[in-house]
């Protein structure tokens, strides 16, 4: 005598099947999606005084966050082999060449970038006038809690840090960091 069982049911062989679709979906999603830090909203350094640094410029020169106290900083750290580091350059750009008239300075930091050459034909490629400061040892990167480029900080006049953008600007997250510290754009 042979017992003939029932297939089970349609929706009980896909259900376990789709609960793991929708779990491994709803993971990958928050994994992957970018961190939101639109204004620096639970970022561990935003309403703190910035780290300061002193470090080299390409032409052997140094400047350090002393000499850049009293007026709000845009501080970028960027790459030359990073691709959204490109699409950001004429947007900073833009910001500096009216820092004169804002009073904002605009610095870029190079996170882990051994080339010079390629370094130096980026800065040219962009016409980016502004300073650019090696952090060969990566000590100003840790100290800022740099993940990846590119990352900008809007530090306030009085040193503190008022917004962070993590990730490639646009025009909108560049507008919204300046108002931060006070200059429009």
């Amino acid at each position: 005598m042979t017992t003939s069982s029932k297939p089970a049911p349609a929706w009980r062989r896909f259900l376990a099947p789709a609960l793991a679709f929708v779990l491994v979906a709803a993971l990958g999603t928050a994994l992957l999606r970018p961190k939101d830090t639109a204004g620096g909203v639970g970022d561990p350094l935003l309403g703190k005084a910035a780290p300061t640094f002193a470090l080299k410029t390409l032409d052997g020169g140094s400047l350090s966050s002393a000499q850049l106290r009293g007026k709000p900083l845009v501080l970028n750290f960027w790459a030359s082999w990073c691709v959204p580091c490109r699409d950001e350059a004429p947007l900073l750009r833009e910001v500096s060449d009216k820092q004169n008239a804002d009073g904002v300075n605009v610095v870029g930091v190079l996170f882990n970038d051994p080339d010079q050459k390629r370094m130096r034909s980026f800065i040219a490629d962009y016409g980016l006038a502004y300073p650019n400061l090696l952090d060969n040892d990566l000590k100003t990167s840790i100290d800022y809690g740099i993940t990846g480029v590119p990352e900008t900080f809007f530090i306030g006049a009085d040193g503190v840090i008022k917004a962070v953008e993590r990730g490639g600007l646009t025009r909108e997250r560049l507008a919204g960091g300046l108002k931060s510290i006070g200059v429009d754009f």
